[in-house]
């Protein structure tokens, strides 16, 4: 990192313009922290990005003050799912690691006043990472695991299920004119 303590992409930066208008209406204490976080970040586009940099929705292992290390997806809001996987940017933590690299220590004061000391161990994901490696693929290999093989195509005859046969004709099947 260039003397600066993270890195955003055009798309992470948008939104926390949008979360900081918002939250200077309710003059919400996180105010500080995201002028902060906006006016000392580098600006990059979404595809030169490093893919050990944190970004939305990746997966970072991390680790508080020198605790057991922890596995979270960094997400703009809580979402729905199994507790505790995932970590929003609305919160000091999340909001923290928003733009940092792997191997980056940062320090982040609490509501409560004390100091936070947080460790990007690894980026497990990043989706602008996952997006340069299937554009690097034929359509083949993105569509098609690797190891699956087609071992059987059903006929041409059969009908997909759901769809209703047609009347067959033979020769002999007229049924002539007093059948209408």
């Amino acid at each position: 990192m260039t003397g600066t303590n993270c890195c955003l992409t055009t798309k992470d930066f948008a939104v926390l313009e949008v979360m900081l208008e918002r939250r200077r209406a309710f003059a919400d204490p996180m105010v500080g922290m995201l002028e902060h976080k906006l006016s000392n970040a580098d600006i990059v586009q979404i595809d030169v990005v490093e893919p050990d940099i944190v970004t939305l929705n990746s997966r970072v292992v991390f680790c508080i003050d020198g605790g057991p290390a922890e596995t979270r997806t960094l997400v703009q809001n809580e979402v729905r799912g199994p507790v505790g996987s995932s970590l929003s940017i609305a919160t000091r933590r999340g909001l923290c690691m928003l733009g940092m690299a792997q191997g980056q220590t940062a320090m982040i004061e609490q509501a409560d006043g004390r100091q936070e000391s947080i460790l990007i161990k690894a980026v497990l994901y990043q989706p602008e990472a996952a997006r340069h490696t299937v554009k690097g693929k034929s359509v083949a290999e993105v569509r098609r695991p690797h190891g699956l093989t087609l071992v059987y195509s059903a006929a041409a005859d059969r009908r997909p299920l759901g769809e209703t046969a047609g009347m067959r004709q033979t020769e002999d099947d007229d049924p002539g004119p007093s059948a209408a």
